[in-house]
């Protein structure tokens, strides 16, 4: 079909009966192809079930269902039809029916100038996923937790996008880009409850991942349940993380971009956030109460516009003229967890909206980006470097001003006393898209005297030592960065550094070390019992700075201290 042209904008599932014309996604109805400026049918005597499959896929749909047919006869006898003259013979792997062949000619009763002569339009009836499945109180499931997945996406601005990491032994890794093609990448969207793949994409193009490299030179016939199904190799000695596969998958139509718009901005990807609400019987633009609005907030609004990640969320946007027919506030209290397709998905106050800041120019903002960065830190390295030391508190002069100590310190005798630290390196890697960049400008950095330079970023880090039901133990402290590229991949430059008051930032592709011996980096364990323990390190823990990924901001140890020594192992990435 591709060489005849068939463009996907050229085909349609239209909703027939009333029960499937009110509902959004549409799932059920005639497919029809526009030919020469005009919407036809397809004669249903050719079409099978593998061409229902490949066009439910087209439009974000794992999979396709019998309908009632009697209902179609009638409806179809009622009115005249006009037919596509040709017909398709999919073999339902493809992830578009312009791969599909050409059919069978249907013969042409020339009396009644109609080429289905004895047939009805063809009708798909597709089933949804689960998370775009309407259902009975709710219209929507606000979030849904599967079984144990086997497969995910990650790193992607939309929905249905990202790098493919898959679960093996209990370890998450990627998949290598050798011979990774349409066929494979629509056995994971399908898997995941999207229809079939609108692109394959190698060479990390949606970020690098970690860890182990699962699987390569993938070959799936396009039926499989799950990718692990497929044929692989599981030796992956010529890949690395320059090459992890992504997918772009084909997502149901859901309208969630037509109820917000941001308005006043200097390009299409800012503005003040408006949103179309339902005040007194009809539908109103008006703003979203700025109180508690944050980044994962602002992540939705990008995704939900199709404009890739959030890079900042204003609280304020009286620079920004809005639209002043939607000055009031319609939408408070909004606290999303991040995963939301939709702002309305997220906690609000329903219809009893509370905002003492009032709209206007205090209304919610947002600015977005096609990329962002993300921040991994090296769990190993945190194993290998971890140790115990019984500082001289004279040497702490320095970390005791900059609160890096236990409040016991305090009391701690000058000449005499000590503290027992837990000392480690931090290795912090930029696994993104773009750098990243500290929010506040060079006018609000802090000048830090132990490490002479200047910090970026207030809180940084959370250093904290847990017991097993994870309640704190030691204090921990809220570790404050320079932010500057010490080491970066072979091919990149290096263009961050925090000597003479230099910009900040962590490059793709490089990485920031703060070593074991540098002040401050370490956990004060001086009042802690010996004990089994869990140390974790949550790297950007505010959501300062937009990332592509927050799951992986967390590492975590299980450590063992009796007293004099410590052991640290089983260090790993997420919760």
């Amino acid at each position: 079909l591709q060489n005849m042209n068939i463009q996907v904008e050229d085909i349609r599932i239209r909703a027939i009966l009333a029960t499937y014309r009110k509902r959004v996604p549409v799932t059920e109805g005639y497919v029809e192809v526009k030919d020469g400026g005009t919407w036809k049918q397809i004669c249903d005597q050719h079409w099978t079930m593998k061409n229902s499959r490949v066009v439910c896929g087209m439009f974000g749909f794992p999979g396709e269902r019998k309908y009632n047919t009697n209902v179609y006869k009638m409806f179809a006898s009622r009115r005249k039809q006009h037919y596509w003259p040709y017909s398709m013979d999919c073999t339902g792997n493809e992830a578009h029916v312009s791969s599909c062949k050409l059919g069978p000619a249907l013969p042409l009763d020339l009396e009644r100038n109609a080429s289905c002569a004895s047939g009805v339009p063809a009708v798909v009836s597709c089933v949804p996923g689960r998370a775009f499945a309407p259902s009975a109180h709710s219209g929507f499931r606000k979030a849904f937790r599967q079984e144990q997945p086997l497969v995910r996406l990650k790193g992607g601005a939309n929905t249905g996008e990202g790098r493919v990491e898959v679960l093996k032994n209990g370890e998450w890794g990627t998949v290598c880009d050798d011979q990774w093609n349409l066929v494979a990448a629509s056995v994971v969207c399908r898997e995941l409850g999207f229809g079939s793949a609108k692109e394959a994409i190698p060479g990390a193009r949606l970020g690098q991942g970690m860890g182990p490299i699962h699987l390569t030179e993938i070959e799936c016939t396009g039926f499989e349940k799950s990718l692990t199904d497929c044929k692989f190799n599981a030796e992956s000695q010529g890949c690395n993380h320059e090459e992890d596969a992504a997918v772009r998958c084909n997502v149901p139509a859901m309208g969630f971009q037509n109820q917000l718009r941001l308005s006043g901005g200097r390009n299409p990807y800012e503005g003040r956030v408006e949103v179309l609400a339902e005040r007194n019987g009809t539908l109103r633009w008006g703003t979203v109460c700025s109180h508690g609005w944050g980044t994962v907030e602002a992540m939705v609004v990008c995704r939900q516009l199709g404009l890739g990640f959030a890079s900042h969320a204003f609280q304020e946007t009286w620079y920004w003229h809005g639209d002043v027919g939607a000055d009031s506030v319609v939408m408070s209290g909004v606290k999303c967890s991040g995963t939301e397709m939709s702002l309305a998905h997220c906690r609000h106050d329903g219809a009893h909206v509370q905002c003492p800041t009032g709209g206007g120019r205090f209304g919610a903002g947002v600015s977005c980006s096609e990329t962002a960065p993300d921040l991994v830190l090296n769990a190993e390295l945190v194993e290998q470097t971890a140790y115990l030391e019984d500082r001289p508190m004279f040497m702490l002069q320095c970390a005791l001003e900059e609160n890096c100590l236990a409040s016991s310190a305090a009391n701690t005798s000058l000449t005499s006393g000590y503290r027992r630290l837990l000392r480690f390196s931090s290795q912090i890697h930029n696994n993104g898209q773009s750098d990243f960049r500290p929010k506040n400008g060079r006018h609000a950095w802090v000048w830090h005297d132990c490490h002479r330079h200047y910090h970026s970023m207030e809180v940084f880090t959370h250093y904290d030592l847990l017991n097993l039901n994870g309640t704190k133990v030691a204090e921990g402290h809220k570790a404050s960065f320079c932010l500057e590229d010490t080491e970066c991949e072979a091919d990149v430059q290096k263009q961050y550094e925090c000597a003479n008051f230099g910009e900040q930032g962590i490059t793709v592709g490089c990485w920031d070390v703060y070593r074991h011996d540098i002040d401050c980096q370490w956990v004060d364990i001086t009042d802690v019992p010996p004990g089994d323990y869990l140390f974790q390190v949550v790297i950007n823990p505010n959501y300062e700075v937009a990332e592509s990924d927050y799951s992986n901001n967390v590492m975590k140890c299980r450590s063992r201290y009796d007293g004099q020594r410590i052991w640290m192992y089983n260090c790993h990435i997420g919760g």
